[in-house]
């Protein structure tokens, strides 16, 4: 996904880019401070080393921000992003 950082700036605002890795607090629990939840920017792989959660794209990475299904969120993104099925 081109200009990916954008994307996760605009979901994750406290995070910040080191190396290839966007690393944020995560906003699904009491996470005091960024360390654990890492993001990919090349390939949309993402985990929370503290607690396991994981994902291989940016779709379930708002899915799990969101607490939605996968379908849900490409659908919701879709919307978001003008796009059409």
């Amino acid at each position: 996904m081109r200009n990916f950082w954008e994307v996760l700036a605009t979901w994750l605002p406290d995070g910040k880019q080191v190396g290839r890795e966007w690393v944020a607090r995560n906003p699904t629990r009491a996470d005091r401070k960024a360390g654990s939840f890492k993001i990919n920017m090349d390939t949309g792989r993402w985990a929370d080393f503290a607690t396991n959660d994981a994902g291989g794209d940016p779709v379930s990475l708002y899915a799990y921000l969101r607490g939605l299904t996968q379908m849900a969120a490409a659908r919701e993104l879709m919307n978001l992003w003008g796009l059409r099925a």
